[in-house]
């Protein structure tokens, strides 16, 4: 990362006076350029908030896979241990940030729980030997403070967390192997067109039933946001300044860089001063009671001030075949997910496509973070939070330490228990209004990469088309006739259940499938500009954006063995003689492989 920028240095957010030329700087906050690249570090006040943010925008899904889980656990009737999961999901979650932004991929990429593994966690949890007795159903019976209703939430968790550590393996095997990066070498604009659209497409239902609980509500949300994002993110906002040693204001674009936060916080106060005010309905049943801020409050109330999460906090692992498979399947769906991720926070970023290296390094911490998720028992895996590239397309703030410092907030989060639970109160249609946003934006994303493939062929047509409609259809049936699926064997209708049910999984298959057996030329497939792209954009940029922390394999020169690993940056190192000059080469590669441009350090 580079040196520290100040705000001051950056025209389009913070100008002092009147008097700035337009021609001194061609970057104006109207302008598509993003006000902080992946490389910038901003003031640290903004870190604080802009990382802020980015755990608001991932609060939903980082709270809502504990909650999902808590019925086939046991757990519905039992908030504080409820707390406690979501306090370590918050925890392990700052831990897969910070390992994923230093040592994974590189990008910009807050890491957390994975809805990918929640339907064979589900699977798995339904069957006979796990189903929870009839006694936790009912809330009159339930002591939860009772040894034996504590080992029968803990017995399941345990289980979970043996078949999560387990099948993190492959994922890590996949990654770290370069085997998925060898299989990018095949996949173009057309596969991760329907891919990256598919991972938010199918969330529709869910994302309209949380923004349903209240209309209004929901749609002030969206309405402030695209207020900030869209209409006022070229009015400058003045704002006191203290500098050479005197007072003076200058003009800070406030709601190109937070309209995600602004408007999550004015909804969020809306709705607890109808809930002062009793405007609100007060019965649970009656329609936008979950607008109300205190339906959640028993969470706040039991939470602790400070609690430490710790691996094997809920007793000693155990492992079943059945549930190692279907997390696998779980897996790679999720991998497929992330490698749409990838593309797309390096798009929105302005960040040159991820080189093969630094995927398969993104997809093995990913499989590292899940192993340490399985660990720390959240009952869940990790993975890249679409909705957060998302936020960097809206607030056009790509850079790198503000993950860093949302990473550190979700540590903090996950040790002060309180501060934490107070999160979990945002209602439910601000958090469906912000979804309908930034899903939507995720889906313009995917989409956008058609534009490498000539889509007035009616071969690219077909694939995207089938594809994306596959990608809706097939998962709809399946999940409405999962019998028509049965085979006799247990393992082998899991894995299929969870692979047709998994939107990404059907239409990246179908599009990779067909894209690559179906004739078509390189031009028309769009694979010759994709690899133009790469080979323009391949610069000692990617170097610095995509190389490991602290020059680790490029200020040095390193053994074969390392230059050999697929998630390695390939270093020659010219052989040195006696008062001669060397030269350290550092290539990039494309998909395909081949050597491109290079950067080439010069050593005496």
């Amino acid at each position: 990362m580079n040196s520290a920028t100040s705000s001051c240095e950056h025209p389009d957010l913070l100008q002092s006076g009147d008097d700035r030329k337009e021609d001194d700087h061609p970057r104006s906050p109207s302008s598509n350029q993003l006000a902080y690249h992946i490389l910038d570090i901003p003031p640290w006040y903004l870190c604080i908030l802009l990382g802020t943010q980015h755990f608001l925008t991932a609060l939903g899904g980082l709270v809502a896979v504990p909650l999902i889980l808590a019925k086939g656990l046991c757990l519905q009737h039992d908030p504080l241990t409820q707390g406690y999961l979501i306090s370590t999901m918050f925890f392990v979650s700052g831990i897969c940030t910070l390992l994923q932004v230093f040592f994974g991929v590189r990008l910009p990429i807050l890491q957390g729980g994975t809805f990918s593994l929640i339907a064979p966690t589900l699977a798995m949890l339904s069957l006979p030997a796990w189903k929870c007795p009839e006694w936790t159903f009912n809330a009159s019976q339930v002591n939860t403070s009772s040894p034996e209703f504590t080992e029968e939430w803990q017995r399941r968790l345990r289980e979970l967390q043996g078949v999560i550590m387990v099948a993190s393996c492959f994922q890590m095997l996949v990654g770290f192997s370069g085997l998925i990066g060898y299989l990018l070498r095949f996949i173009g604009p057309l596969t991760i067109a329907p891919t990256i659209s598919l991972l938010a497409l199918p969330l529709f239902s869910s994302v309209g039933d949380d923004a349903g609980a209240h209309w209004g509500i929901a749609a002030l949300t969206i309405f402030l946001i695209l207020l900030f994002s869209q209409y006022l993110k070229n009015v400058a906002v003045p704002v006191p300044t203290y500098g050479r040693g005197k007072c003076h204001t200058s003009k800070f674009y406030l709601f190109q860089v937070f309209p995600v936060l602004l408007a999550l916080c004015l909804a969020w106060f809306l709705c607890f001063v109808l809930t002062v005010t009793d405007t609100l309905p007060s019965a649970p049943t009656a329609y936008g009671y979950l607008a109300r801020t205190d339906t959640r409050v028993h969470v706040l109330n039991q939470a602790p001030w400070f609690r430490f999460p710790y691996p094997g906090q809920w007793g000693r692992p155990t492992i079943s075949l059945a549930g190692v498979f279907g997390i696998i399947a779980g897996l790679i769906s999720s991998m497929v997910e992330s490698i749409g991720d990838y593309y797309a926070c390096a798009r929105l970023v302005g960040a040159p496509p991820p080189p093969k290296h630094a995927i398969n390094r993104g997809i093995g911490i990913e499989g590292l973070g899940t192993l340490l998720s399985g660990a720390w028992g959240t009952g869940n895996g990790t993975t890249s939070y679409s909705e957060n590239i998302g936020a960097l397309g809206i607030t056009r703030v790509g850079s790198r330490v503000v993950i860093v410092t949302s990473g550190c907030v979700l540590l903090l989060m996950g040790l002060f228990g309180k501060i934490g639970a107070v999160f979990a109160t945002i209602p439910t249609p601000v958090i469906g209004g912000m979804f309908l946003v930034m899903f939507g934006v995720i889906t313009a994303v995917g989409i956008s990469n058609l534009q490498y493939a000539n889509m007035n062929s009616s071969r690219n047509l077909f694939v995207f088309g089938f594809s994306l409609y596959c990608g809706l259809a097939i998962p709809n049936w399946v999940n409405k006739n999962p019998e028509r699926l049965q085979t006799g064997i247990h393992q082998l209708d899991q894995v299929t259940q969870v692979l047709l049910t998994t939107s990404m999984f059907v239409g990246g298959f179908l599009g990779f499938l067909l894209d690559n057996t179906i004739p078509g030329s390189l031009e028309e497939r769009g694979l010759m500009a994709w690899n133009q792209i790469h080979e323009v954009e391949e610069t000692t940029e990617v170097l610095e954006i995509y190389g490991l922390p602290c020059g680790i394999g490029t200020k040095s020169c390193t053994t074969s063995w390392t230059q050999s690993l697929p998630f390695w940056p390939r270093l020659e190192c010219g052989r040195k003689r006696k008062g001669e000059v060397s030269q350290l080469t550092l290539y990039s590669q494309d998909s395909s492989g081949k050597h491109l441009n290079s950067a080439t350090e010069t050593r005496m």
